[in-house]
């Protein structure tokens, strides 16, 4: 299965001058692009590849360049493969969507007539997964609501990526959402440090948010939040009286959205401003995606961010 069934091919230009970087030294023994935190490991040349602005100039082969007139690196045994894993929200609120579907974005639009949060987390998933897996680091997948009902292996063997795009796009949508519960499910199973990417709209108390950071981060995990709201959401733009129905068994209600427009605009701020703070002050990272924009340029940027952070040295 192709990336290209299942990303956009914007998506992947726009993210290909990028890696996906792991704040915190990875642990690992497979061959990769990261460095490994263990002393007296093997040494030995494994491959090359090519060289990309800001890699370090000691590791470029000047005999390769002398031939080809092009720039790789050497890459040795002791660079290690770093541990990706993505867990994407698929409780009932993940099923809201105002926009018509998108071709060619991905997701999970098999009888959908509206493109989702839910189809709009899998797809900024499926992205991550694809870039992941071109670096050879390996790639886990779990899906949650109450808690994890459906997963990969972490792997980065071949015909993985189709055991990934399976994993995204065949799963109820339903359900609420424990992401303290979700988190320690993954926790039981992950021995090594990892980069853990958590795709959903996060629309759970900060303090639920907070403590699962804290377990992460108690693990020596980096994290990454990829907060996926649509725009109506975000904007709040509804002119009328409606029927508001809650998808986590709330019961529904009558609103004037003209009236409620302001309230609900500042109560939205003030969430965005307390999750921000709760995960810049673990050292993480938040990235708010629009259902209405393309996943590219929003993950582009945080990779982008995180390299610059990393000023190029650690692979």
């Amino acid at each position: 299965m192709r990336a290209e069934q299942y990303l956009a091919p914007e998506t992947l230009a726009q993210l290909g001058p990028f890696e996906v970087r792991a704040k915190r030294i990875a642990e690992g023994v497979m061959s990769g692009m990261h460095r490994s935190p263990y002393q007296g490991l093997a040494v030995e040349f494994a491959e090359h590849r090519q060289y990309v602005p800001g890699d370090p100039v000691r590791h470029i082969d000047w005999k390769v360049f002398g031939r080809s007139d092009k720039l790789y690196l050497k890459r040795f045994q002791q660079e290690t493969n770093l541990d990706v894993h993505l867990m994407v929200d698929a409780s009932g609120s993940m099923r809201f969507g105002t926009l018509g579907l998108k071709e060619g974005w991905g997701g999970t639009k098999a009888g959908n007539v509206r493109w989702t949060k839910f189809d709009h987390a899998t797809a900024a998933a499926a992205a991550m997964a694809f870039m992941a897996l071109s670096q050879r680091d390996r790639v886990s997948v779990s899906m949650f609501g109450s808690g994890i009902s459906a997963s990969t292996r972490c792997s980065n063997a071949q015909g993985h990526w189709r055991a990934v795009v399976q994993c995204l796009s065949t799963h109820a949508v339903d359900g609420k959402a424990d992401l303290g519960r979700s988190v320690d499910e993954l926790l039981a199973r992950t021995p090594n440090r990892a980069l853990v990417m958590i795709a959903s709209d996060f629309l759970i108390p900060v303090t639920q948010v907070r403590d699962a950071l804290a377990r992460l981060r108690h693990r020596g995990h980096d994290v990454v939040l990829l907060r996926t709201l649509d725009r109506a959401e975000l904007r709040f733009e509804i002119d009328e009286e409606a029927p508001f129905e809650g998808l986590e068994g709330e019961p529904s209600m009558e609103v004037d959205a003209r009236a409620v427009r302001d309230a609900y605009l500042q109560v939205l701020d003030e969430d965005e401003r307390a999750l921000e703070r709760v995960v810049r002050g673990f050292g993480f990272d938040l990235v708010r995606l629009d259902t209405h924009d393309s996943v590219g340029p929003a993950l582009a940027a945080l990779l982008a961010r995180r390299e610059r952070m990393l000023g190029g040295s650690v692979r």
